[in-house]
């Protein structure tokens, strides 16, 4: 069976969704009580239609640029239009004013949310008749994350995407991370069960996280009105007219497609011709055959003139996700953007926005090949602007890019809030399959060097991508550099490949065929998978009740890991449940295409309101669950939930999460791991985590501990003292962990 990641409509968007015509709502306050220094909210409205009139067309009216009725139609669903009126009824209001805007400040979105559950919405199983926008906003998975100590929901993309097609909505390409307008997706549920979801987090303390993307969109109606070179549309993105005298460099795009990947000689040929910057650093999702360059050619397309056009356009990711360009003449782009976040922070309510694609919004010719694409200071200026405008009405942002560790404290440092862990994030997962810590400490301490503060990474386990082992950093910016690893010396690049190696014979063929290997990037896998793997478990279906138990346990031990250091700690409905990756033949038409990530993005069922559903309202066929619903698991001690919300309640109650890195140390165990943190009261507190599946002893030593007595704050026990060394002898259990605090 066929699961679609957007199911095709048979008719155009319904207007019937769409708001009636209105200068400015009502001012509202229910979120003042989570946001205190937060003015009361305007409420521009992004989404109208015609008085007395559906605002559209119907077939059998042309699809074509020579047709108004059409031109007119795309226009009333683009991003762009939309983005513009937002941006009047807001320009001139006080309010614009009222916050702090200048700098990144992680302390100040941590203390409005520091746990996140990351929701996937096309995985999410709800009971028959409920949407997933109310099924996320119910009270009682409320009172679930209450009691675990999850205060905040990043809901995952919600709103349409994918592309328009004459008059239809084509599926999305890649898991609804290809927008193309501001309006939710019927698929998810309807923009008053969005709000209603914001008040109802509002009221339990927490926030909801929304998306925007400044990198791309999907080919919607803004792509469309840009190929018809219709008004500033064409500026929206880096694409370039070729002049029919140069059409004899591009590829013929087949009959029922609508453009071509150039190929590495046509992408030459062209920019030797002066009309592209040619190759970029590098091909995201590269694929013979398939995706070879970061460029593609459209067939010839008469514009809404009449004249006959080829256009090629950038796209970094995949040939259905356009680029977006920052520095056109039009600013369009920058103006979609920005009324986008607009429209989620002041008219549906969030708090938060994660930037998708957000590191590669700059590009530039290079004369030594390849063109300057990453690390641009167009990128940095560009998410400058968009945290600003967010922080000045009252939110906060976070980006989800993997860069070199030197660009995300670039970024960092003047764009957005938070940035995604892909730091430490695959180094863990190499101390848990082989049981030795040295490549994380390695990892933490370049980061330490490099002048990152862990308090602004948000520090996940699964999410919708793979497990990313790209290692951008060693690979990429520090490929010469020479680095230490178990007494051999590598290059930047060769220890990115040793560690890539290490992981894929690890964690995927012969030892973990459940895990899959997914094109350059990562590798395909649950948590539970990862550890299952780790643990040498070459058959999920050997999977005992004695070995769920120690899955638990490593499953656990990572969450310590995560939630016991600065910053924000993340996890997803996958790794409350305890999901294992699908059997490749469930998603056999979804992986064809080489994309392996939706063997790990199996349905759940979160709170158990349908047991015997056996696939999500999308159609993604569920997942085997570990762990079991979480209300279930909370009238355990023992459950994986239950021993979670423990995790989180020393978290927070020491506030670990705002605290300082100040020392990774040396330890007298290779399956040690040791964090020591300066809390913002002062006192030091140490993280200290066995890797291993044996119990062990060891010296946790440092220069940052000083003389005292060391106390569990699990239990409130003192269990060591430090010596006058700066050190203490400490004993842990197979996949144990404590965090720690220093009393004088």
């Amino acid at each position: 069976m066929t699961v679609p990641t957007n199911p095709a409509q048979p008719e155009p968007i319904d207007m019937s969704l769409i708001d009636p015509p209105t200068e400015e709502l009502p001012e509202i306050s229910f979120d003042e009580q989570f946001f205190a220094a937060r003015p009361a909210r305007l409420r521009p409205s992004s989404l109208r239609r015609k008085s007395g009139a559906t605002g559209m067309a119907v077939p059998p009216f042309e699809a074509s640029g020579s047709n108004h009725a059409y031109i007119e139609w795309l226009e009333d669903q683009s991003m762009l239009h939309d983005a513009e009126l937002i941006s009047r009824q807001l320009a001139g209001k006080h309010t614009m004013w009222a916050n702090p805007y200048a700098f990144p400040d992680p302390r100040a979105a941590l203390s409005r949310a520091s746990v996140w559950y990351t929701a996937y919405p096309l995985s999410h199983i709800t009971r028959s008749g409920e949407s997933f926008l109310a099924s996320i906003g119910s009270p009682a998975l409320w009172d679930a994350f209450k009691s675990i100590g999850i205060d905040a929901i990043h809901t995952g993309p919600v709103k349409f995407a994918g592309g328009i097609d004459g008059w239809n909505l084509t599926p999305s390409v890649d898991g609804h991370f290809d927008r193309i307008s501001m309006t939710i997706d019927p698929l998810f549920g309807t923009e008053d069960e969005f709000r209603a979801m914001t008040e109802t987090a509002a009221r339990y303390g927490g926030a909801v996280i929304d998306d925007i993307v400044p990198g791309h969109t999907g080919k919607g109606p803004d792509f469309r009105l840009a190929e018809l070179n219709y008004r500033d549309y064409p500026g929206i993105y880096h694409m370039i007219d070729i002049p029919e005298e140069a059409w004899h460099l591009l590829p013929d795009v087949p009959e029922g497609r609508d453009a071509m990947n150039l190929s590495p000689e046509a992408e030459q040929a062209l920019a030797d011709g002066g009309y592209i910057i040619g190759a970029l650093q590098r091909v995201i999702f590269y694929e013979p055959g398939v995706k070879e360059t970061n460029w593609s050619v459209t067939p010839p397309i008469r514009d809404y003139k009449g004249t006959l056009r080829r256009w090629v356009y950038l796209h970094y990711f995949k040939e259905g996700q356009p680029t977006i360009n920052w520095l056109d003449p039009t600013c369009a782009g920058m103006r979609v953007v920005m009324g986008d976040a607009l429209h989620s922070l002041l008219d549906l309510g969030t708090g938060g926005l994660r930037l998708d694609a957000n590191g590669f919004l700059g590009v530039e010719r290079s004369f030594e090949a390849p063109a300057w694409s990453e690390g641009h200071p167009l990128s940095l200026a560009a998410n400058q602007l968009i945290g600003s405008l967010v922080r000045k009405v009252g939110g906060f942002t976070f980006q989800e890019l993997n860069l070199a560790i030197d660009d995300i404290q670039r970024t960092g440092a003047v764009g957005p809030d938070l940035s995604y862990d892909f730091i430490t994030r695959p180094a863990a997962q190499v101390a848990m399959c082989t049981g030795d810590t040295e490549f994380l400490r390695l990892v933490m301490r370049e980061a330490m060097d490099i002048g990152i503060d862990q308090a602004a990474l948000v520090h996940a386990l699964q999410n919708h991508d793979e497990l990313t082992y790209e290692l951008v950093h060693f690979a990429a910016a520090h490929r010469d550099d020479v680095y230490e690893l178990g007494g051999v010396e590598y290059t930047g690049i060769a220890l990115a490949e040793h560690i890539r190696e290490v992981m894929r014979d690890r964690l995927t063929g012969e030892s973990a065929p459940y895990n899959a290997v997914f094109t350059t990037n990562g590798i395909a896998s649950t948590t539970a998978s990862i550890v299952a793997a780790s643990i040498g478990i070459t058959n999920l279906d050997d999977i005992t009740d004695a070995t769920a138990r120690k899955i638990q346990a490593a499953h656990l031990l990572l969450c310590k890991f995560n939630a016991w250091q600065p910053g924000v700690f993340a996890l997803s409905g996958w790794d409350l449940v305890g999901a294992l990756p699908l059997p490749r033949e469930e998603v056999r038409a979804l992986i064809s295409g080489g994309d392996t990530r939706w063997i790990e993005r199996g349905a759940y069922d979160l709170l158990g309101t349908a047991p015997t559903a056996k696939k999500s309202a999308a159609g993604l066929p569920r997942a085997r669950s570990l762990y079991g619903p979480v209300p279930e698991q909370l009238t355990r001690d023992t459950s994986f939930a239950s021993r979670l919300a423990e995790v989180i309640r020393v978290r927070k109650k020491s506030r670990i999460d705002s605290a300082t890195l100040v020392d990774v140390p040396v330890v007298g165990h290779k399956s040690v791991m040791a964090m020591v943190n300066e809390l913002e009261t002062g006192s030091t507190q140490i993280t200290v985590l066995n890797f291993s599946g044996e119990k062990i002893e060891t010296r946790i030593q440092s220069e940052k501990l000083p003389v005292g007595r060391v106390f569990d704050l699990s239990t409130r026990r003192r269990v060591a003292v430090v010596d006058e060394l700066g050190g203490f002898s400490l004993e842990l259990p197979a996949f144990g962990g404590v965090a720690l605090v220093i009393r004088a």
